[in-house]
């Protein structure tokens, strides 16, 4: 765990500072660069083998593809220990991975799922690797770019820009697709990944006040000592793995869901994902503003509950059946509170980081967060098509009351940790 600043803590940054500040920009664009290809293998990726009559669970298992998610902790020291000769600690790392990216986009472009599925998986496990290792040094840029009473705006930033761009990757692809083809679709995006260099190379580098591991066994057994030797450190590590299981399990095959209940590619690009993101950008920016006051603990406890319950919306939708006021209250309210939560959950990673160590602490952190979300592909696909989408949200529902549980017995420890530098 990192140490206690000396003096008091900073005072929280107003709402004014907060808007106008060039280092809360800087986080929304990096933000973005993370959240444009992730749609590309979820659920784009998604529409494109329900358009050939995929099932259910042929799809949760193509979901796979995106276990470098869950394993870019095995390769994070790496990026702590040997920085790149260009645009210093982080950015050199981000800058080759969003041209790497973008190519290996192109690439799958050129896959026919039609005569099989293998081709497929190998460009979108591709595409997964260069963008979990592009998240490694982003993460570990907004951990080291934010101060103390920052944290819960600038895991909103990242928020907001992660929603904006998967939302117009998204949309944009199945757009193109439905009227033109899924490979000019993903040409466009692969041709639009490249534009994010430009964030890059404009972001400023932050100051550092120690050097970068000496060694890898330090890179790596430094960071997990840091991580762990705190008492109450590993039940917080549990926290950060089952936070968002409920959420997780809830939008694991949610554009197959959309389809099912007789929504168009179409409805979901324009109205669907519409919704999806204008309500995660709204639920960012409460989250952002409300943790100012609230603090960790707080808003954790709060935006759980929110995030539990409104998995029933979905529940609501599976039995109305395709009707468009209740698509978009569900959509609104599952993902305004999804985003709500996310960003408490970034908060706590952020803060339980070193910043000598942060690319692979909070690799390590994201891992675990993110183990429900891409260990849940077959399961949901299971129960989707055995015991039926009403059951699915219900089971979402249920799932989501671990974690509050948790927060509530780590209360104290959650409260020291909005202390912690």
């Amino acid at each position: 765990m990192p140490s206690e600043p000396a003096g008091a803590p900073s005072a929280p940054p107003s709402i004014a500072k907060l808007i106008a500040s060039p280092r809360m920009l800087v986080l929304i664009a990096l933000g973005a660069a993370s959240g444009y290809p992730n749609q590309i293998t979820e659920s784009a990726l998604q529409g494109w083998l329900k358009d050939l009559h995929v099932s259910n669970t042929q799809i949760g298992i193509m979901s796979y593809v995106a276990l470098p998610y869950l394993l870019k902790s095995l390769w994070a020291p790496l990026l702590d220990r040997y920085p790149l000769p260009i645009l210093g600690r982080r950015r050199g790392w981000m800058l080759v991975t969003q041209i790497l990216i973008a190519a290996t986009i192109a690439a799958l472009a050129f896959q026919d799922p039609s005569q099989g599925l293998m081709g497929v998986a190998i460009c979108a496990l591709a595409i997964v690797f260069f963008s979990a290792s592009q998240d490694i040094v982003i993460d570990a840029y907004r951990t080291d770019l934010a101060t103390p009473a920052e944290r819960g705006p600038a895991a909103a930033a990242a928020t907001l820009g992660y929603r904006a761009a998967s939302y117009i990757a998204f949309a944009l692809a199945l757009l193109i697709a439905d009227h033109i083809g899924w490979r000019i679709a993903l040409l466009v995006i692969a041709a639009g990944m490249v534009l994010f260099a430009y964030s890059t190379v404009r972001s400023p580098e932050p100051e550092y006040q120690a050097p970068p591991p000496s060694s890898m066994q330090e890179s790596v057994l430094g960071a997990l000592r840091s991580l762990t030797h705190a008492p109450g450190a590993l039940s917080l590590l549990g926290l950060v793995m089952v936070f968002k299981l409920g959420d997780a399990f809830a939008l694991k095959l949610f554009t197959p869901f959309m389809m099912d209940v007789g929504f168009s590619k179409s409805d979901i690009a324009l109205v669907v994902k519409a919704v999806f993101t204008t309500s995660g950008l709204i639920g960012a920016v409460l989250a952002g503003l409300w943790m100012v006051r609230l603090g960790l603990l707080r808003s954790m406890l709060l935006f759980g509950i929110m995030q539990a319950v409104s998995n029933l919306a979905y529940y609501v939708l599976a039995l109305t059946g395709k009707n468009t006021v209740v698509m978009v209250i569900a959509v609104f309210i599952e993902n305004l509170t999804h985003a709500m939560g996310n960003t408490a959950v970034v908060a706590l990673m952020m803060a339980l980081c070193e910043v000598r160590f942060s690319a692979f602490q909070y690799a390590l952190l994201s891992t675990l967060s993110q183990l429900p979300r891409y260990g849940l592909g077959w399961p949901a696909g299971w129960v989707a098509d055995h015991a039926g989408w009403p059951t699915y949200y219900v089971v979402s529902f249920l799932l989501g009351i671990p974690g509050l549980a948790i927060v509530w017995l780590l209360r104290d420890r959650i409260r020291a940790l909005d202390v912690r530098h």
